[in-house]
């Protein structure tokens, strides 16, 4: 027997009609719907669970601050910034923008308020000029890193080489201050009269292979060219040092000014050191500038930030020592266990177990397994502001512990 369909609009016998939806139900499940999404994206996402919902910038913020107020590691801040397209900088922040948490795409996102960035109102004064206020927050502290942001250079023995130097001073000075001429070969050409008087320092080598990176070179002073020549004569218009015999000179140059940049993870397996510290500190902390052996050969770009680690060295077991220590007279090297084990001779012993014993000299020897490595542990995270070809200088932006000269560092560990 074929059963027909109910004709429309009549219901089945024994069938009930369907529950009305509540007016404002498939809204309010749609919003709940809505903020667990946040809640999970929240949870397992870069934003901290602690994240403010909106946040005023103000002056002497940095990026790398407010990054820090909102995710577990700020150097991931490109993932989930909204750029504002209405304002002419979008990436750009100043003092005075409004960021907020925005959840509307699925997924958290920081971005400014409508106009938080784009109009500003400037107060003119006869008197004072207001500048600062519009200025743009920096991606890390200026200050910390403004001292070595034109010196020190890390240059190449080549190029120091063919600089012009200080051959001498007149009336048979040996020292050069301000306001004192310089003898300097040779100026012969010249496209303006400022020069950067700079003094060779040390040499950066890979701790690895042995290759010289560059010879960092420290400022000196500053000198006005007063005639070209060999040697040429200059005058020192600006003294950091005084001037000695063999001082190397470079054309002065105008140096860009910092900008505000995104921090962003360096080259995933990429593994370099902490070679020098410019500070001269034993112990190194957070905002000291240290000196890393890749550079821009290595990929190397201003912005990107490597975590530090230390560990990986070998040290003694203790507890394996005491167990397989040799007893030189019970077990020899004419025993068959003994070369069957591994124990490795390693020196000698003299005046054990006294100074009468029957061989007062004796081999020492020691089993393998009495050394462990310590694991990798990280110490800080670093950014990068400035970039030579084979080395880097980067700034300690926290520090778990005090960190050393010869740490490894590496690309942020995905989360």
């Amino acid at each position: 027997m074929r059963i027909q369909p109910p004709a429309p609009g009549i219901q089945p016998r024994h069938s009930r009609p369907a529950p009305a939806v509540l007016p404002g139900l498939g809204a309010l499940l749609a919003m709940l719907a809505l903020l667990l999404t946040a809640h999970t994206a929240l949870a397992q996402g870069p934003l901290r669970a602690d994240a403010p919902e909106r946040y005023v910038v103000r002056p002497g913020d940095t990026l790398w601050d407010i990054a820090g107020r909102f995710l577990h590691e700020p150097w991931r801040w490109r993932e989930v910034w909204q750029a504002n397209p209405d304002i002419a900088n979008p990436n750009r922040i100043y003092p005075g923008d409004v960021l907020v948490v925005d959840y509307t795409s699925g997924s958290p996102r920081i971005r400014t308020l409508q106009g938080g960035g784009g109009l500003r109102t400037v107060k003119l004064s006869p008197r004072v000029r207001v500048t600062d206020l519009d200025r743009e927050i920096p991606a890390i502290p200026v200050n910390a890193v403004a001292p070595f942001l034109s010196r020190p250079l890390v240059t190449e023995a080549e190029e120091i080489d063919r600089a012009p130097y200080v051959v001498g001073f007149p009336d048979e000075k040996i020292i050069g201050g301000l306001g004192d001429t310089l003898y300097v070969r040779s100026i012969t050409r010249a496209g303006n009269d400022r020069w950067e008087v700079l003094r060779p320092g040390q040499a950066y080598r890979d701790p690895d292979t042995g290759e010289v990176l560059g010879y960092e070179a420290s400022s000196v002073a500053t000198a006005r060219l007063e005639r070209l020549g060999d040697p040429a004569t200059l005058v020192v218009t600006r003294s950091r040092k005084e001037v000695e015999v063999g001082d190397r000179l470079r054309p002065a140059r105008d140096e860009e000014p910092i900008r505000s940049f995104f921090p962003r993870p360096g080259p995933a397996g990429m593994r370099g050191s902490v070679i020098s510290v410019l500070n001269g500190v034993s112990q190194i902390g957070q905002y000291d500038v240290v000196v890393l052996n890749r550079g821009a050969r290595d990929a190397v770009e201003v912005g990107q930030v490597f975590e530090a680690y230390r560990g990986g060295e070998l040290r003694r077991d203790p507890v394996q020592a005491r167990r397989t220590d040799w007893n030189w007279r019970n077990e020899s090297p004419a025993d068959a266990s003994f070369w069957l084990g591994d124990w490795e001779l390693d020196g000698w012993v003299r005046d054990k177990p006294d100074p009468n014993a029957p061989l007062p000299l004796h081999r020492r020897a020691s089993r393998g397994s009495d050394k462990y490595i310590v694991p990798d542990s990280r110490s800080g995270v670093l950014m990068v502001f400035r970039v030579f070809p084979k080395v880097s200088f980067a700034l300690v932006m926290y520090a778990n512990k005090p960190m050393h000269v010869g740490e490894i560092v590496s690309a942020p560990r995905s989360p």
